[in-house]
């Protein structure tokens, strides 16, 4: 049975613990400043003038583009992700609460976390594959693939995650993306499920309930 896991981030969309990298469109980065500017330019137009229904209706077709872009790409990913993986460990991200970060927030809405989810659990019941939702405060990001301590304090700044008890060195993101295989490994363990079992398990505090 082929695991692996998913760790979703803002510089990359999905980082992989086979060493995979995919990168988000980030649509609404790059239409920004030109969505900007039309918004601007119709707030000199008067209300309810042709020129200003024109102005309004090419805004929210280029909202729909950046929306069409941003689905695209999340449809490729996940559609990969489940074709070609038995068993797939993901992060129950807190994507409401995230989203309260006004330094993060639109870097997150242009990657699309939630929707990358909800694409992945339907998929994963398409193509016969099983997710396995890791309960979010498990600490994939601190903990050390190799050894398994874990860090009292990780910096979002640091790119790379070094361990000071094993002397182990590893991206920051493929890190995590190990940990989250082990976990959904630790899972499909303790349930006793083989590849064909239910498409979508959830793991919380401990594994008790499976």
């Amino acid at each position: 049975m082929e695991f692996v896991g998913v760790d979703l981030g803002i510089n990359h969309l999905t980082t992989l613990s086979t060493g995979e990298v995919f990168d988000g469109a980030k649509s609404y980065k790059r239409y920004e400043q030109k969505l900007s500017r039309m918004q601007w330019l119709n707030r000199r137009k008067q209300v309810g003038s042709n020129n200003y229904k024109k102005a309004q209706l090419k805004v929210a077709r280029l909202h729909r583009k950046i929306a069409n872009n941003r689905k695209d790409t999340l449809h490729k990913i996940t559609t990969y992700i489940s074709k070609n993986h038995a068993v797939i460990g993901i992060e129950d991200l807190n994507v409401r609460g995230m989203l309260a970060n006004g330094n993060l927030a639109k870097a997150i809405a242009d990657m699309g976390f939630y929707e990358f989810r909800r694409q992945l659990e339907y998929k994963t019941q398409l193509y016969g594959s099983s997710l396995v939702v890791v309960n979010r405060f498990y600490p994939s990001s601190k903990t050390c693939s190799n050894c398994g301590i874990k860090k009292e304090y990780l910096a979002l700044k640091e790119r790379i995650f070094k361990c000071e008890h094993c002397s182990f060195e590893c991206d920051r993101d493929i890190n995590a993306s190990i940990n989250l295989e082990k976990a959904a490994r630790e899972v499909v363990s303790a349930c006793g499920l083989g590849s064909a079992d239910a498409s979508r398990l959830k793991q919380e505090k401990s594994v008790s309930n499976c």
